[in-house]
């Protein structure tokens, strides 16, 4: 798109040759505007697999798989855990298909997101997976200072400090210590996040030397017995003696079944549903792999290559524990010491040190990816000026105020002083994001779009949709007031962003999912079972130029009743003696103006040697299928100076001059776009003889035809202005009252024209307004035939279900004008045509708008110019009024 000026339009595309460093246009450039570096330089074990093992790890791995296993027993834990797997193996084929179906640039998950369900949901996804990495990040802190107190803080109920046991312990030194902790966190991340990335590796390398000594211990050690106090309170303590048994078999058997009890740290009592939200835990960090996708050197093949082998690693090394700690320890040991593995470890400091590392990664990798996906929604510019500071960057191209804004978040998270206290959070928020990762590469799935072409095949619509409902379920069996509360956050976010309307180049999802649905439905819609119960007007409106047109295009808006509406223009000229066609550039200024005027209508220009052969085309083919146009509507033909509307609405005089519509149609350029009206001088640009030719075509061609006059007298119908909503009488004259002998209230044309101003009468605007129908009769003659032909007709709108005051007017005096039945080609007298003008005045001088009788037009064109001044004198000075002609039956008096 040419002139892009949305905030949302800054990306790049990848070069075909890969040479594009940074693509994001938010990142890729300093504040003078020059490029700067920023070159990927990780590769799949160090920028995914590491990343990945050390978030899955973190708290969980050391401090929680005793908690499992002791409140849930071996089988109920070995099921949560492949639950959880099942679920984030699910979710990891939907990131392996979308990461490889092109360039995945920075923001991970949120990227993946947005560029695949748009602005809307990525950006509402995308927020919501930016909190849960925020109380993840408060999570693993809160860990830490779990595993620091467990060595260093001072006995329950003691306030003596022996050895090491130092740190006083409460609530608030809880705080103070996790804060102290998150400041570091801090330090390293505005440093720079590539300290972590190097000490990354060195992280893992002492996680794996700690599970290994895990591994072994039970070879090597002896059965022991403890002792372990908790206070409950300030005066309520408890002691247990838990054993360790090293493997056997009693003690396999004794932890097989649940056994959820009270939770020492939160004094709470347990169940599946809380358990489990503890032990989800572990398994959300499969993201952060991609989180790091801006630092990959190729993240369409590392993401999903790292992430399934950190993934099936880390699910070996958990059964592993799970399987170790039931054959090997007490539940009593199991529930009410979460660091079990110290205790029972042949050299205790090194289970010490890796969960200090393990914590500390995790909460670092968790602030990190955090801060990215925010430096990424503030690159896009979603959420406005509230996140705008977040896409500031160091001359490095740290995102050192999204790092800020993080910290503080992050620090919100820690009053709540526990860690089971906001695992339920997490787990919930990871559950969301996973099932909106599924949606979208669902969604992809279903729309068939070629361009939807993974190299990882591994996947199909039933995984993508066994995930979602996996992901939702679980959500709700762990907290339905967290899931409750998180679904309907989504879809407030949702609504602020649907109501920005943020425009992106991105693709939108739901386009190509409504392309796919339409397509299918209008192969469905076959004409050839069109029925007249279900008939509604499917609208050709011709415009010339719509600076005069505005009120008449409004106007048939409400005449649609949910029909086809489309906008035809025609642009005089001949392709061959033209180097491009100027057709297309047209198109964005036409919708521009369909989007100002609030109507829903489609755009349809042609190129053509004549205003006819151009109007024939439009006929022949706007529309598709079964839903093409059947009633064509032309503004009237006379010399009259046209009104300018775009003088007369504020939205198109007084609206914001300098700000686009993100496809690079502001408001001077529409305006200068479409041509001043004509002046009273100017010569007319269709003739006579032409514009009747243009009325016969629609006959010849089965389409009913309306020509609309004086309709720029009606008031301004756009968008945020509101119309009239005194609307008096809609008047209906149902009789050609240009053949007073001829009178028919029966025929086709008579009953179309009483089916438009009922379905006018049915549009909102238009629902209070009264519809009156004038029935002419000639009250002089000698017999009482008008009284019988009123009655008839007033048994026709009962059958026809039409509520209406039906008028009796005498016309005995016009039609005495007339020299008789009027025949084709028969000349009215002056007499007769002001006559029937002034009838019209003094019956429907206060209508809203009038629905008369068009005839037929005369089959010579010598003969149009008369024709043309006959509609004149007949409609001068009426205001509002539509002259119809219908050639389709459109009533039915059936079930």
């Amino acid at each position: 798109m040419a002139n892009e000026h949305a905030p949302l339009l800054v990306h790049g595309v990848y070069s075909m040759l890969g040479d594009t460093k940074e693509p994001r246009g938010g990142s890729a450039v300093t504040g003078e505007g020059s490029p700067k570096s920023n070159p990927r330089k990780l590769n799949t074990f160090f920028g995914v697999m590491v990343p990945t093992i050390l978030s899955m790890f973190s708290i969980v791995l050391f401090l929680r798989t005793g908690f499992v296993v002791g409140h849930a027993g071996l089988l109920h834990g070995l099921l949560m855990l492949f639950v959880a797997y099942f679920i984030i193996s699910l979710t990891i084929l939907s990131i392996c298909a979308i990461s490889t179906n092109g360039a995945v640039e920075g923001g991970g998950a949120y990227f993946m997101i947005s560029r695949s369900l748009g602005p809307e949901f990525g950006g509402s996804i995308g927020l919501m997976f930016y909190l849960a990495k925020v109380c993840a990040c408060g999570v693993y802190v809160l860990g830490l200072v779990e595993a620091i107190l467990d060595i260093f803080g001072k006995d329950p109920g003691s306030a003596a400090s022996h050895g090491l046991r130092v740190l006083p312990q409460g609530y608030w030194y809880t705080v103070l210590y996790s804060s102290l902790v998150l400041l570091l966190c801090l330090v390293v991340c505005l440093v720079g996040a590539h300290i972590y990335a190097k000490a990354s590796f060195i992280i893992l390398l002492v996680v794996t030397v700690s599970l290994i000594s895990i591994i072994i211990s039970p070879l090597i050690l002896s059965p022991q017995h403890f002792n372990i106090t908790h206070t409950y309170g300030n005066n309520h303590t408890i002691t247990v003696n838990p054993s360790y048994t090293g493997f056997n078999r009693t003690t396999l058997k004794n932890n097989l079944g649940p056994h959820y009890s009270l939770d020492y740290s939160t004094n709470t009592m347990m169940s599946f549903a809380t358990v489990f939200a503890v032990m989800f835990t572990s398994c959300t960090g499969i993201m952060a792999g991609a989180n790091m996708s801006g630092e990959l050197k190729n993240p369409s093949e590392s993401i999903p290559r790292g992430t399934i082998i950190a993934v099936s690693y880390t699910f070996t090394v958990y059964l592993l524990l799970y399987l170790l700690l039931s054959s090997t320890c007490d539940r009593l040991l199991l529930i009410n010491d979460y660091a079990v593995f110290q205790r029972v470890n042949v050299w205790p400091p090194f289970v010490t040190i890796g969960v200090y590392c393990a914590s500390f990664s995790a909460a670092m990798c968790s602030m990190i990816g955090a801060s990215r996906i925010l430096h990424a929604l503030a690159l896009d510019k979603l959420f406005g000026l509230p996140l705008a500071p977040a896409a500031v960057t160091s001359s490095s191209g740290n995102p050192w105020v999204s790092v800020l804004y993080t910290w503080g978040l992050v620090q919100c998270t820690l009053f709540a002083g526990q860690l089971n206290v906001i695992a339920g959070i997490v787990t919930v928020f990871y559950l969301l994001a996973y099932a909106a990762v599924d949606l979208a590469c669902l969604a992809l799935e279903w729309a068939s779009a070629p361009n939807f072409r993974p190299t990882f095949q591994f996947f199909s619509w039933h995984t993508c949709l066994l995930g979602i409902i996996s992901c939702l379920v679980m959500m709700f069996v762990i907290n339905p007031v967290y899931s409750s509360a998180s679904i309907v956050l989504l879809l407030l976010l949702l609504l602020f962003l649907h109501y920005r309307s943020p425009t992106s180049s991105w693709g939108y999802i739901s386009q190509a999912l409504i392309f796919h649905q339409v397509r299918k439905y209008l192969l469905m819609l076959d004409s050839r079972k069109d029925h007249v119960k279900f008939w509604r007007p499917q609208v050709l409106l011709m415009v010339a130029n719509p600076r005069s047109s505005c009120q008449l295009i409004c106007f048939v808006n409400q005449l649609k009743k949910g029909g086809l509406f489309v906008l035809g223009h025609v642009q005089i000229g001949d392709l061959d003696m033209l180097p491009a066609d100027p057709v297309q550039s047209q198109y964005n200024f036409w919708l521009s103006l369909v989007d100002k005027l609030g109507v829903k209508a489609f755009v349809d220009l042609t190129l053509s040697p004549s205003v006819r052969q151009g109007t024939q085309h439009l006929l022949r083919i706007t529309g598709l299928g079964g839903m093409k146009p059947n009633t064509l509507v032309l503004g009237f033909y006379d010399n009259c100076y046209p009104e300018d509307y775009f003088l007369q609405d504020p939205v198109f005089c007084e609206g914001d001059r300098g700000e686009g519509d993100h496809f690079g149609v502001d408001l001077p350029s529409l305006q200068a776009h479409f041509p001043p009206v004509r002046h009273a001088e100017s010569p007319r640009a269709l003739l006579p003889e032409e514009y009747v030719s243009i009325i016969q075509d629609a006959i010849k061609m089965g389409k009913n035809v309306c020509l609309g006059r004086y309709f720029f007298q009606l008031p301004p119908e756009t968008k945020g202005v509101r119309a009239n909503d005194n609307v008096d009488t809609i008047d209906v004259w149902p009789t050609n009252l240009l053949s007073p002998g001829s009178a028919s209230y029966a025929d086709v044309s008579s009953l179309f024209l009483l089916q438009m101003a009922c379905v006018l009468n049915m549009a909102n605007r238009w629902r209070r307004a009264r519809l009156r129908i004038f029935v002419c009769v000639e009250s002089d003659s000698g017999d009482q035939g008008w009284l019988a032909k009123e009655e008839q007709f007033r048994d026709l709108l009962g059958k026809l279900r039409i509520r209406a005051a039906i008028k009796i007017v005498a016309w005995d005096n016009v039609a005495r004008m007339c020299r008789g039945p009027n025949s084709e080609g028969q000349k009215l007298t002056e007499d007769f045509l002001c006559g029937m003008n002034a009838l019209l005045k003094e019956h429907s001088s206060t209508a809203a708008v009038r629905f008369l009788y068009l005839p037929n037009p005369p089959s010579s064109s010598q003969l149009s110019q008369e024709y043309l001044t006959q509609l004149d004198k007949l409609t001068r000075d009426l205001g509002p009024t539509l002259l119809i002609h219908g050639i389709t039956p459109v009533t039915c008096t059936e079930l």
